[in-house]
């Protein structure tokens, strides 16, 4: 919606997957979700530019996928036909085996589909912090996407060179990731397409001026354990009176973006694209950094609410730090929105009004790493 605003001619290309996890799950969004058609048509009475959709599974329908390209000639193709949650990508082997097929075919069933349409079409793609892993970073700040070493040479000489930093995936979902940078890396190398690769951090927040127009324009809420992001997951446990589940120590530091930010960096992104012959654009797409316990502890201030420290189910650094670049999108004129500017109230607000669809029974985090954090959960009152 945020580039029909801005004028664009948008076309959606969705399968609906997510919608038939939360079949699968058992659980919805705490806000109530229309339907792809009736989100579409709200739109339109709003005053918006007309979407259009088309149902397509790119992961699956290469062809489709292609003759769709050489039909519409986009100027663009922003990418984020990935299956998103790193709890569900390790619920099981089924869930493993279903984000590598989904995330990892349906980026390069893009990438080879642009080669083969001979367009030139910009890819913006959804990427992630968690590509650049946490806990082994040592007090060094986290550059955009590439690091220039220095490399001794058997004679004593040495040379520098920029390379992709290492990456350090802490479940399926991210690895996936890092799997995608990579066929981004060589497709930009041997068939020069334009990227930017935009490395998000955890999204909260549930509004964003457009979607306020009509009720059916509502963004999802998750709470669960598995799809639930930690602050929104917070604040709505506040909402309703749930214990805030700090997992672990807390000491666990990650990057967050506000959902209003999110949607102006893609439209950021778009509006820079890089030149042909350009190595892939990196950003690092967030605004702050916080330790999970400091979170806590904003929330429960705000609320009145009891924080509980759980069993962590995942395999990770008991803390880290986290220090990060992210001036390009400051300096293409970003104002980030922050955790201070009064809007975890109204998260807390909209999570209030929708308590009633709360499942409590889908509030704690199961899907664990190893059989290890498996036992621990088990052994937890």
């Amino acid at each position: 919606m945020n580039l029909a605003d801005a004028g664009h001619d948008v076309m959606i290309v969705d399968n609906l997957s997510r919608r038939k996890i939360d079949i699968d799950l058992g659980v919805e969004s705490l806000t109530p979700i229309a339907t792809i058609g009736d989100r579409l048509k709200a739109w339109e009475q709003v005053g918006g530019k007309r979407i259009e959709f088309v149902l397509l599974d790119i992961a699956k329908e290469y062809d489709r996928l292609l003759a769709l390209l050489r039909s519409e000639k986009p100027d663009a193709v922003v990418h984020f036909a990935e299956q998103r949650a790193a709890p569900y990508s390790m619920k099981s082997s089924a869930t493993k085996r279903y984000t590598v097929d989904n995330n990892v075919n349906g980026t390069h069933n893009l990438l080879a589909a642009i080669v083969e349409s001979g367009l030139d079409i910009h890819i913006v793609h959804l990427g992630t912090m968690g590509v650049y892993g946490y806990g082994s970073h040592r007090g060094a700040t986290i550059p955009e996407g590439y690091l220039t070493v220095e490399v001794p040479q058997a004679d004593g000489s040495r040379f520098t060179e920029r390379i992709l930093h290492p990456t350090d995936p802490g479940s399926v979902y991210h690895m996936t990731k890092t799997l995608d940078q990579l066929l981004f890396f060589y497709y930009n190398k041997n068939d020069s397409i334009r990227i930017t690769d935009l490395h998000q951090g955890i999204v909260w927040g549930t509004n964003t001026r457009l979607t306020e127009k009509d009720p059916r324009l509502t963004n999802r809420f998750d709470y669960d354990g598995d799809y639930g992001t930690v602050l929104n997951r917070f604040l709505m446990q506040a909402a309703i009176g749930y214990p805030l589940t700090v997992h672990g120590t807390g000491g666990q530091t990650r990057a967050f973006i506000h959902i209003r930010d999110s949607v102006r960096c893609v439209q950021l992104a778009l509006d820079n694209p890089p030149t042909s012959g350009e190595k892939v654009k990196i950003f690092n797409q967030m605004t702050e950094s916080h330790r999970v316990a400091d979170l806590a502890e904003k929330v429960a201030a705000l609320t009145g609410a009891e924080t509980n420290y759980q069993a962590n189910p995942r395999k990770e650094a008991i803390d880290n730090d986290l220090i990060v670049d992210n001036r390009c999108f400051l300096e293409l004129g970003l104002k980030p929105t922050t955790l201070d500017d009064g809007l975890l109230s109204e998260v807390v607000d909209v999570a209030r009004r929708w308590a009633d669809r709360c499942d409590r029974s889908r509030i704690p985090c199961l899907s664990a790493w190893t059989t290890r954090q498996a036992e621990a959960i088990a052994a937890r009152p």
